[in-house]
């Protein structure tokens, strides 16, 4: 079993920055892929951001909307992936989820039920 815990959340102007985290336990974290969804009121969650190992090979994913302005990362040592938001925007307003997935394929668009989740952290940009 995965257990993913998120902090970082908050209330925010536009344009300014946050920083999210996520700790990972119960399972080996090198063998899992992590990865950032969001979900605002009255819509779908949507896939914001996702690191992957296949092979030997890294991949970072950023959605349209965030890329340039958003980056993740992950710190081994800590079992913890982060995600770095600047330039926050009124629509980057939602909950944010930490998801995890075995590592080996890119991370796809759609949530998964075979993902593990956290319980979601709150984003409010002010505008």
């Amino acid at each position: 079993q995965v257990q993913l815990v998120e902090s970082g959340g908050g209330l925010v102007q536009a344009g300014g920055s946050l920083t999210l985290s996520c700790a990972c336990s119960g399972r080996t974290f090198n063998s899992l892929d992590m990865g950032w969804f969001r979900q605002a009121p009255g819509k779908e969650r949507e896939f914001v951001s996702g690191i992957t190992w296949i092979g030997s090979q890294f991949y970072s994913q950023y959605s349209d909307s965030v890329k340039g302005r958003f980056t993740i990362s992950r710190e081994y040592a800590k079992n913890t992936v982060y995600l770095q938001m600047n330039t926050l925007k009124a629509e980057d307003t939602a909950v944010y989820y930490c998801a995890a997935k075995p590592s080996g394929s890119m991370w796809p668009k759609m949530p998964s039920s075979s993902n593990y989740w956290g319980q979601g952290t709150q984003v409010t940009v002010s505008s």
